[in-house]
């Protein structure tokens, strides 16, 4: 269904007002290359437990999660499925398109009751031949987010797995979590085995950087939902 962003609004807290144009992508586009955009605008529902792509399939679409949670996950060699990443209200999902790779490298699922906004490629590539200009935009933009994640990977390759474990708990606690008082507290559970993924380590390492934050009273694990004491 075609829409304008307006029309996907939030109606509630859970959601987000968050339009395409506030996309870093488009950070660059003028007002009129703005409304060239919400021509092509897609809005989908996606129900709990449905695919929005799978892994290997056709790169098609990008989506903005105007409400609702996706969990990113990949299915390795050895046929195991691990969880990389979880998307909220306000993120956006399938970027990869612009790359030419064809195909989406991870597989994404609701979690829970997810609306979107997006366009198809084919509609976007469309809307660049008509408006070259679209294009290099897109490219300003996407050469100031590569420099913005080189300088990200430099930061995090600089820390322990203790101080990098941390750090990855406290940006998923304040992107999803629940603040109480003083304490962030996931939504959801957490096993050392995705820790292990998201961190880039082995899960018997994450177990004992996740037993010396608890000694050092940095967070609490019951029941498998992680509490950080500060952030």
């Amino acid at each position: 269904m075609r829409c304008i962003c307006d029309q996907c609004a939030a109606e509630n807290s859970s959601g987000t007002s968050k339009c395409l144009k506030d996309l870093w992508i488009f950070e660059h586009f003028s007002e009129g290359q703005l409304q060239a955009l919400q021509t092509i605008g897609i809005r989908r529902e996606i129900p709990t437990g449905q695919l929005v792509f799978s892994q290997g399939g056709h790169a098609d679409e990008l989506f903005l999660i105007r409400r609702g949670r996706i969990k990113l996950s990949k299915v390795s060699e050895d046929g195991a499925e691990v969880t990389l990443d979880f998307r909220k209200h306000g993120d956006v999902l399938g970027e990869n398109l612009f790359s030419g790779a064809g195909t989406y490298p991870v597989t994404a699922r609701a979690i829970e009751g997810t609306i979107t906004c997006g366009f198809n490629l084919n509609d976007f590539q469309s809307l660049i031949l008509q408006n070259p200009d679209i294009g290099l935009s897109v490219i300003k933009s996407m050469s100031n987010k590569i420099l913005s994640l080189s300088n990200r990977i430099e930061s995090i390759a600089e820390v322990n797995l203790e101080d990098r474990l941390y750090s990855v708990l406290s940006c998923i606690s304040k992107e999803h979590g629940c603040k109480i008082g003083g304490e962030y507290q996931f939504p959801f559970k957490l096993t050392h085995e995705e820790l292990a993924f998201l961190v880039g380590a082995h899960r018997v390492s994450i177990t004992k950087a996740m037993q010396a934050l608890a000694s050092k009273d940095r967070i609490k694990c019951r029941n498998k939902i992680i509490t950080l004491k500060s952030c």
